[in-house]
C-alpha cells in the first residue's frame, strides 16, 4: 500500500469514527461533545498549516453541531490535497 492509499484509509477511518457516535442510541449527540475536541486535533495535527487550521475549525463545528456527523471532513480534505498536489505537479515532457 501506499502512502497515498494509506492517508485516504486514515481519513476513512476517522470520518467512520465521527459517524459511530450514532451507533448507540440516545449516546449520539453525548458522544460528539466528547469527540469534536479530539477530532478536531486530529485534523489539524493531520494536515497542518492554514488548511488544517480552516478545516480543524470546520471540522469541530461539524461534529459539535447536531445533524452534521454525515459530512466526512476528512476524507474531503484528502480529495481536496489530492487533487491540488497533482493539479501543481508539472507535466513531464519527453524528449526523443
Amino acid at each position: 500500500m501506499n502512502k497515498q492509499q494509506t492517508s485516504l484509509l486514515f481519513c476513512l477511518l476517522m470520518d467512520a469514527l465521527g459517524y459511530a457516535t450514532y451507533a448507540i442510541p440516545v449516546f449520539g449527540e453525548f458522544g460528539d461533545i466528547v469527540w469534536a475536541p479530539i477530532s478536531a486535533f486530529v485534523f489539524y495535527k493531520t494536515f497542518g498549516g492554514a488548511k488544517g487550521a480552516f478545516g480543524s475549525a470546520f471540522n469541530f463545528i461539524e461534529e459539535i453541531l447536531p445533524g452534521l456527523d454525515f459530512v466526512p471532513s476528512f476524507t474531503l480534505m484528502w480529495v481536496w490535497n489530492y487533487f491540488s498536489a497533482k493539479k501543481n505537479t508539472p507535466a513531464v515532457i519527453k524528449t526523443v
